[in-house]
């Protein structure tokens, strides 16, 4: 992979798959508990720069990447298939009128 090369996507089941490897066995002796609190913390980081007009585009990608990666990780905890879960929701449409886009007038702005 030559520099500025894309990099190859990740589906969603490779991106929880790629997170239980990694931090895995460390996730699981956290807990949902102290885990669920590093997400909000990442979360509030996210928050932060976004409504930071200076951040830097990287910085605000990483902090998305995080929130990302800490979902991934109480998925993992939780033995929740994000993928599975995701199709299951969406796959179809909307939730409530299985249009796409939604046309029951029930999504927020």
């Amino acid at each position: 992979m030559s520099v500025g090369e894309p990099l190859p996507a990740f589906t969603l089941r490779e991106l929880q798959e790629r997170i239980r490897t990694l931090f895995g066995s460390k996730d699981r002796r956290r807990g949902v508990d102290g885990t669920f609190m590093w997400f909000m913390e990442e979360v509030g980081e996210l928050a932060a720069a976004l409504r930071d007009p200076d951040c830097p585009r990287d910085n605000l990608a990483g902090e998305f990447a995080d929130v990302l990666a800490w979902l991934a990780t109480l998925a993992n905890i939780a033995e929740v298939d994000l993928d599975a879960a995701i199709h299951a929701k969406y796959g179809s449409g909307c939730p409530k009128c299985r249009s796409t886009p939604c046309a029951c007038g029930t999504a927020k702005p």
